[in-house]
């Protein structure tokens, strides 16, 4: 399982491989400080070694780090692949926590997302 993160959602994502470990699910996670230039040697390293992905970032699911995975994935090693990011809503306000899990962006939902695409494996 290969988590590619970035800003907040990488302490998130590393709560969620703690959590996965629990259940016996090793995790890479993989901290993007960029989206641009995107490291595509460490992304496909990292799939090729894990065999899916869960991509999670603060930001719309389309056009942000999920997709720029999603691009390196389908044409260069086609690897199943679930987003955390917002699902295309407009912005609220709240406290931080109650944003990520208004959003779906908690570990929790991390955790869940690697599950899916576990199945699809």
């Amino acid at each position: 399982m290969s988590i590619f993160a970035c800003g907040h959602l990488v302490w998130r994502a590393l709560q969620a491989a703690e959590e996965l470990a629990k259940q016996g699910v090793k995790a890479e996670v993989i901290n993007v400080h960029t989206i641009k230039p995107m490291d595509v040697d460490a992304v496909l390293a990292s799939v090729g070694k894990t065999g899916c992905a869960v991509t999670c970032e603060e930001h719309n699911k389309f056009g942000g780090l999920g997709d720029a995975i999603a691009q390196v994935l389908t044409t260069q090693r086609p690897t199943p692949q679930e987003y955390v990011a917002v699902n295309d809503s407009f912005g609220e306000s709240g406290t931080p926590d109650q944003l990520l899990k208004k959003y779906g962006l908690d570990a929790p939902d991390i955790v869940k997302a690697a599950q899916r695409v576990l199945l699809r494996k």
